[in-house]
């Protein structure tokens, strides 16, 4: 069976001497591997699109229950050199890359995640306000994959958050608790009150108008890095790829 899609690289493995295994996020099946049969050899038809972060149009051939079907075309459609050409960007997108492995069950069709990731890729070639792209991303992604924190009201009671000038975020409720339900003892990052004011008014954006968007840089450090313990804490260990961002 032929399929036919597009799909953004976002990884490969070695398999053999000239073969690789090229990962991809989908638009119609989600994140689906495919063997890529001698790609590595000088006079390989594939070329430069599996480059990762290259955005190609693919087909594959395999059985549909296939666990890795065979690529058969890959056709650049938007490469993204320039991304892949500038390390300290690079070393952040595989932060956003590695996400999208590790939340996103393989061959499940997600046209949001794609999507979003299209979006970032376009908004980081143009330049701009890179570290608020990176955060919208994370609370975007988050949102799509069922995992975004709760900033908003009680984990356990659901009562609105009050009026103080610091709450307490609690990494085991994925969510901000009130004082009656807290408990000590449990593991929590301080929440500013206007990083809870700013995090409640990201659901308005869009990437289309994000640069319209004027924030500290203070409190977009300070949701990055509630974000990422967040992240960590579902994922019971560091993204790989942070390490390469101390």
């Amino acid at each position: 069976m032929l399929t036919r899609t597009e799909g953004i690289v976002l990884r490969t493995a070695v398999f053999g001497e000239a073969d690789l295994i090229v990962t991809y996020l989908s638009r119609d099946h989600g994140v689906i591997k495919a063997f890529a049969k001698s790609p590595r050899k000088i006079k390989s038809r594939f070329g430069s699109s599996l480059e990762p972060l290259t955005y190609s149009r693919i087909a594959v051939l395999g059985r549909e229950d296939a666990q890795l079907p065979r690529l058969t075309q890959s056709d650049i459609l938007r490469p993204f050199q320039a991304l892949r050409e500038d390390y300290a960007t690079l070393v952040k997108i595989m932060q956003l890359v590695e996400l999208n492995l590790r939340f996103l069950p393989e061959r499940e069709p997600n046209a949001d995640a794609f999507r979003l990731l299209m979006q970032m890729l376009g908004k980081l070639e143009e330049g701009g306000s890179r570290e608020l792209y990176h955060l919208y991303y994370k609370y975007r992604f988050l949102q799509i994959a069922g995992y975004l924190p709760g900033l908003e009201i009680c984990g356990r009671c659901g009562s609105v958050s009050g009026d103080r000038a610091v709450h307490h975020f609690y990494l085991a409720h994925g969510s901000i608790l009130c004082e009656h339900c807290a408990h000590d003892g449990e593991e929590k990052r301080p929440v500013s009150a206007g990083a809870l004011r700013f995090f409640q008014g990201m659901q308005k954006w869009r990437f289309a108008t994000i640069d319209r968007v004027t924030v500290p840089e203070p409190l977009v450090g300070e949701l990055g890095r509630l974000l990422d313990a967040h992240i960590t804490y579902v994922l019971a260990r560091p993204l790989r790829s942070s390490a390469f961002r101390q």
